[in-house]
């Protein structure tokens, strides 16, 4: 799929998580209004931090898929991070009101009314989020974008507040105890605050480009299977993370015979390998090693002038190799 499809998609996505966030936020708040249910106005609450963030990570879509210009030479694809972290950080406030309120209405009481039609309401307004959270969760992977990723952990995560104060609500209507619904509200509230925890979290260390070792073993996975006579040893390799676009440095050790425009050629064949195998788009800079007879036992390059001991295997490289700062021991 080419970049102009792929922005469109992720635009498309975006729209829909918002204006899909918008009806719910008006149909949350209207079973708040008709049952004066505590558990049903943390569940709006939640709904209100959709609707911020899906338009937050709207404008984030738009300006993260810009290319790279003079004063971003690494374009901007870290705005999705900032997305995340932006509607992590809501989450997390929307837990702290959600608490205090229910608090107060399990100290000095509440009147419920009209519990059948809030149960319907919410039940509604599950299963709408459901199919939006699972069509987020597709796009934002199949897209590689972080702000839809978020966006789908948020939308999952008001389904599971939604069918916990679906629960509540149907007991309290089963047992006429109203103190449940604010139970049910403080639960919510400490489910939302754990996910904008979490939420946050991951932003940042994406932000900071903190080592992703799943990453980093699907890239060694993808180096392994392109690999070819001459790319001999890889390691010191590092990932910095833009959006849907990954830069990636490396040290890569070369036949020390190969001139300047070979190195050139064959490095360059092996990011084109690499990158096509790779799951996200992006480019990978090679600080390029010559090899030492250190290296001849595992190199299997045909018709080599310099070797001094026989080819005996080629080692597959350790992921403790791939990252490693400096060369293996048993190559120095």
């Amino acid at each position: 799929m080419d970049l102009v499809k792929e922005k469109k998609h992720r635009f498309h996505a975006g729209l829909i998580s918002l204006s899909t966030s918008a009806f719910l936020l008006g149909l949350k708040f209207w079973g708040f209004y008709i049952t004066g249910s505590e558990a049903v106005f943390s569940d709006a609450m939640e709904t209100i931090v959709n609707v911020a963030a899906a338009m937050v990570a709207l404008y984030v879509i738009i300006a993260s898929a810009k290319p790279a210009d003079r004063e971003h030479p690494y374009g901007h694809g870290k705005f999705e991070f900032f997305s995340a972290a932006f509607e992590g950080s809501l989450i997390t406030f929307a837990a702290i009101l959600i608490m205090f309120e229910a608090i107060d209405a399990l100290v000095n009481g509440s009147k419920l009314r009209n519990l059948d039609h809030g149960i319907s309401v919410i039940l509604l307004a599950a299963v709408i989020n459901f199919i939006l959270g699972l069509h987020l969760r597709y796009a934002g992977k199949r897209h590689k974008s972080p702000a839809l990723e978020a966006s789908a952990k948020h939308v999952l995560s008001d389904v599971i507040t939604s069918v916990g104060v679906f629960v509540g609500l149907i007991l309290v209507r089963i047992t006429g105890k109203e103190w449940i619904d604010a139970v049910t509200a403080i639960l919510v509230a400490a489910f939302l605050g754990s996910t904008g925890g979490k939420v946050v979290y991951e932003a940042f260390s994406s932000l900071v480009d903190k080592e992703d070792i799943n990453l980093l073993k699907q890239l060694l996975k993808s180096f392994t299977v392109n690999w070819f006579p001459g790319i001999i040893r890889v390691h010191h390799t590092r990932i910095m993370r833009s959006g849907n676009y990954h830069h990636i440095d490396a040290h890569v050790v070369l036949p020390e015979f190969w001139t300047v425009e070979q190195a050139h050629e064959e490095t360059n064949r092996f990011e084109d390998k690499v990158i096509k195998d790779y799951p996200y788009e992006g480019e990978i800079h090679f600080h390029m090693d010559p090899c030492r007879r250190a290296y001849c036992k595992v190199c299997d390059y045909p018709k080599c002038p310099v070797r001094k001991e026989m080819f005996v295997e080629r080692k597959p490289a350790t992921f403790e190799e791939f990252v490693s700062p400096t060369e293996s021991e048993e190559f120095q």
